[in-house]
């Protein structure tokens, strides 16, 4: 009699597991599907039942919002709870919520208070040049188109480090961006973009100043050169003029 008791309790059991494991499947089908609500509360029935494997993701789950608003500390109760059972995940997460916690500075200058500063200093600080009105002599001439270059250059490569930059989000360090949670991120992204619009439209608007400048110099340099020249080609060279007094002079001798 004892024996069929036995094998009864243990149908039983076998029977509890299998409909567990059913509900853990059909939270984590909620889940894929987002539909977080549900998928919460069948992970909440589960993990105060003692499944590991829902406290885990119920941890998840208020760590990166799902839940609705971020909650650390029940996210952090939930991952020791099975953390305490061995569950890999749960230690993982834990060890990065730690990481958070010392890394919070780094993680709001990302999140909050990056400028784009370095893309516009050091080699990509391009100072405009200063134009004269008009220059007049070959040396300035150079002088001026040779700065000219340089700041070109500089532009350019500013430019250049614009486009490869772009999403911003791809200078956060790794070790940094994997500590940024979900809504983190998301503020992250549309600040950035809104830091990399005012970073292009800036280049763009002191490069057409430069340019601006640039063409009023050319222009009336080109104007006196040619003015210049044209003077320059209707006055008489020096054999020419010596050639005129010797016609004028023979012609008042004879």
């Amino acid at each position: 009699m004892k024996l069929v008791i036995a094998c009864l309790f243990g149908v039983t059991m076998s029977l509890a597991g299998i409909a567990a494991a059913d509900e853990l499947g059909d939270a984590n089908a909620l889940f894929a599907k987002k539909s977080y609500p549900e998928a919460l509360q069948k992970y909440t029935k589960l993990a105060n039942a003692g499944n590991v494997e829902a406290q885990q993701h119920l941890g998840e789950m208020y760590l990166y919002g799902e839940a609705g608003a971020i909650d650390e500390a029940k996210a952090e109760a939930w991952f020791r709870k099975a953390a305490a059972k061995g569950n890999p995940v749960a230690v993982a997460s834990l060890d990065l919520m730690r990481q958070r916690v010392e890394r919070r500075t780094d993680i709001d200058y990302w999140v909050n208070r990056y400028d784009g500063s370095d893309l516009q200093s050091g080699q990509y600080r391009c100072p405009a040049p200063r134009f004269p009105s008009v220059s007049k002599q070959n040396d300035e001439i150079d002088r001026v188109a040779a700065n000219m270059t340089k700041w070109q250059e500089c532009h350019n490569a500013r430019v250049r480090a614009l486009n490869e930059a772009s999403p911003l989000t791809k200078r956060i360090p790794a070790d940094v961006a994997k500590l940024i949670n979900k809504s983190e991120m998301e503020r992250t992204e549309k600040r950035l973009a809104e830091v990399y619009t005012n970073l292009t439209e800036s280049a763009q608007v002191k490069a057409k100043l430069v340019l601006a400048d640039f063409a009023v110099w050319r222009d009336a340099t080109d104007a006196w050169v040619r003015e210049h020249n044209e003077i320059v080609k209707s006055t008489p060279t020096l054999e020419r003029e010596r050639e005129l007094e010797n016609r004028r002079n023979n012609r008042v001798n004879n």
